[in-house]
């Protein structure tokens, strides 16, 4: 066994990990977080952030910050979670994930550590991307909380510019039981003067991110105050998004005309709210002297897929019969993805779906079309509900469809029986459609 599987072993054997075991995992304060980066050195000091919160849409968002300064020369890290195939997906730079060697020397680096503080999993991989950014010289990096914001291990960090996507249903049991107190949760990344980006705001959240912003003497900026969309095409793999500045005058030096249009390799509708913050941040960004122009934003936006190494998002791996896998999980997800199937053509829908046992299992079962032919299954987790009490769950709401234990044969199941016109989704966890094996299926 080499080096890496080994560390890999321990890393997940030794510490408490979220994606199995759920909430147990989870470590209220910072304290962990601020010993494991005092031990480092504080590498998090070393390079400019940009950080980014929010229910859905924040790794979209994170990703597309990451292309677009790529494309504009700087060298770029960017922290996301959860991985789908390797763990290492976690921490890249310029999109090449961190090596195997720097996972292994990190990680024998901080075993006196580990055994004399017992951190999270999260807590660790925190300190090994600031480590690896920071060895790697980044000129700026963008980093995605984990859970909430506040008290998330990434929020030791002193970003140039904070993002907020949204707030919608999700860890309640964590984050609180009204919109207003998630939101609390998430509005912990607003730091004293420094810029915050509300990608979409609702009626519950809006005042808790001005109070927050006001009581740190934050410039805040909500995105539908200077952006529209106007039109929507979708190609699938690609989409073309019209959008407009009623309020241009207003901004200094518009890196865009009142009326743009941008082509993007994340097709999905729901990626539009994602696309206002993240160009409403360009162009606080290109004030501030990040050498972002209209032209580097468009390059970038049509190849974030190639250039980041992004997966899982309205993502065809299949042309006939289409399959589409979108991670989308709890009921905002939900709600934006059914919105984007409206804009599609096909005659029969096939849902292949399996969830986790914290989730807001009903709300989401509930928002699924009666006329689907559904597939039953589970990730191979053990937080995963059981593809029996899922299907069960399903039955009494309407929902009909088989049992099966592991994703891979639902969809080929699926395939088989789908014709060239009908269209097939993988949808309900991230930890789902990690387990898709794309080699089965033909472009």
């Amino acid at each position: 066994m080499s080096d890496y599987q080994n560390t890999i072993d321990y890393l997940y054997s030794r510490l408490p990990m979220f994606s199995r075991i759920g909430a147990a995992a989870i470590k209220n304060d910072l304290h962990n977080t601020q010993l494991i980066c005092s031990f480092l050195g504080n590498p998090e000091n070393k390079f400019k952030t940009i950080h980014v919160a929010g229910t859905n849409g924040k790794g979209s968002t994170s990703h597309m910050l990451a292309a677009i300064f790529q494309k504009a020369g700087y060298r770029t890290g960017l922290y996301t979670s959860p991985h789908l195939y390797d763990f290492r997906e976690r921490i890249k730079v310029n999109g090449e994930m961190c090596t195997k060697e720097f996972v292994s020397s990190f990680t024998e680096k901080v075993k006196p550590l580990i055994e004399e503080i017992e951190p999270s999993f999260f807590e660790i991989t925190v300190g090994m991307a600031f480590d690896y950014f920071a060895a790697e010289n980044c000129d700026i990096s963008i980093i995605e909380t984990g859970l909430g914001g506040r008290l998330d291990s990434t929020n030791v960090i002193q970003p140039i510019l904070s993002l907020i996507t949204n707030i919608g249903w999700d860890h309640m049991a964590l984050l609180g039981n009204t919109l207003e107190a998630i939101a609390s949760e998430k509005a912990g990344i607003i730091k004293k003067e420094t810029p915050i980006v509300i990608s979409e705001s609702i009626a519950e959240t809006k005042p808790v991110f001005t109070q927050k912003a006001a009581l740190e003497n934050a410039p805040i900026y909500f995105s539908e105050d200077f952006i529209e969309l106007n039109a929507f095409e979708n190609n699938w793999n690609t989409a073309s998004f019209s959008f407009s500045q009623p309020h241009v005058h207003l901004l200094n030096k518009p890196l865009f005309d009142a009326k743009f249009t941008i082509s993007c390799d994340l097709p999905g509708k729901y990626q539009a709210k994602n696309l206002k913050g993240v160009l409403v941040a360009c162009q606080l960004l290109a004030d501030m002297g990040w050498k972002l122009t209209s032209e580097i934003i468009q390059q970038a936006l049509v190849e974030i897929k190639a250039s980041t190494g992004f997966m899982g998002r309205w993502e065809c791996i299949q042309a006939s019969p289409r399959i589409v896998l979108d991670v989308a999980h709890n009921e905002h997800g939900i709600k934006a993805l059914l919105d984007q199937i409206t804009t599609t053509t096909f005659q029969q829908l096939y849902i292949v779906t399996g969830m986790v046992k914290d989730k807001d299992v009903d709300a989401v079962l509930t928002l699924l079309p009666k006329n689907a032919n559904y597939y039953f299954t589970q990730s191979h987790l053990p937080r995963a509900l059981a593809s029996k009490e899922l299907a069960e769950k399903a039955n009494a709401l309407g929902l009909k469809g088989g049992i099966y234990d592991d994703v891979n044969i639902a969809l080929q199941t699926a395939s088989a029986k789908a014709t060239d016109k009908d269209l097939i989704l993988v949808i309900g966890s991230v930890y789902l459609v990690a387990e898709v094996d794309r080699a089965l299926f033909k472009k």
